[in-house]
């Protein structure tokens, strides 16, 4: 790895998290101390921790109820994947969303502009290169486009990667000999990246999963330690040089009472340098892919 001496950005994508009520039904709401992911929709920016928040538009101007597979390729390329398709993708990318993020990967996007030096952060099991997977998630395509490699379990080890499972809980469970991870042990290899690197991504899907399951259970276990996480990585970021991104795709996990996502508006909250202007950008989530770039090329300039 290099020594990044610019500026970085670190984006942390939380899958299924929408901009919810003071309500019985909202986890974010019944459970204390979820800062900065506990956002309402009676507020008017961020509570309890320093940042800006944008209301974010998931719906992008077309029928139906975001989804991952088209939600995910637009905040990884700047381009209304839906309006493209016509409909909101589930799943995984089919050939034209994989067409659109084979040209416009932010991580291609940042390469154009010399901006080298980009990880996704996300360890991958030696599973996923057995065999030429039948699908590949919109991130996973992002990479390829870049021809960037992908991290795997040494890299977890050696401290340069996390599991999207944090903990690494299930890696474990699955026979992975692998530590343990704490909150505050996840935030530190997560921080540190952004000393190595121009470009951070970093991908959490398990709050989805919980949304669909209804799980309540799982959601007050896990949310306390995912929230932990976010603020540990904040506070062992330097402000000056580092713009902290967190965003999702759609609504889910704000609504218990319901297995499907939700229609609701999601956070984008920007901490770090230049966060006002950052955030004064954001309006759906399009605007994610462009400003990242503009944050990261006036960063070298500067």
């Amino acid at each position: 790895m290099h020594s990044n001496r610019g500026s970085s950005v670190l984006l942390f994508f939380v899958d299924g998290l929408g901009i919810g009520q003071r309500s019985e039904e909202n986890p974010l709401f019944k459970i204390p101390e979820l800062a900065p992911l506990a956002v309402f929709q009676d507020q008017t920016g961020p509570e309890q921790i320093e940042g800006t928040l944008a209301v974010t538009d998931a719906c992008l101007g077309i029928e139906g109820r975001p989804q991952s597979a088209s939600g995910q390729t637009t905040i990884y390329t700047g381009i209304n994947a839906p309006a493209r398709l016509g409909y909101h993708k589930q799943g995984f990318p089919n050939a034209e969303l994989r067409e659109i993020i084979d040209s416009h990967s932010i991580f291609k996007q940042l390469k154009n502009e010399g901006i080298e030096h980009s990880v996704f952060a996300n360890t991958y099991t030696p599973k996923f290169f057995e065999s030429e997977p039948r699908w590949k998630s919109a991130t996973t395509c992002a990479v390829e486009a870049a021809k960037m490699r992908f991290c795997r379990i040494p890299d977890l080890l050696g401290g340069r990667a996390l599991y999207h499972d944090f903990t690494n809980r299930t890696l474990i469970a699955a026979g992975h000999k692998v530590p343990e991870f704490s909150p505050v042990d996840a935030a530190e290899i997560l921080a540190g990246l952004t000393n190595e690197y121009s470009f951070v991504l970093y991908e959490h899907f398990i709050t989805d999963k919980i949304g669909h399951d209804m799980d309540w259970d799982r959601a007050e276990r896990h949310l306390p330690e995912l929230s932990t996480l976010i603020r540990e990585t904040i506070s062992r970021l330097d402000p000056s040089r580092t713009t902290f991104v967190l965003t999702s795709d759609h609504g889910n996990i704000e609504d218990l009472s319901i297995r499907n996502h939700t229609r609701n508006p999601v956070p984008t909250f920007i901490w770090g340098r230049d966060m006002e202007n950052f955030g004064k950008r954001i309006k759906d989530l399009t605007d994610i892919t462009p400003a990242i770039l503009d944050n990261l090329t006036s960063g070298q300039q500067s």
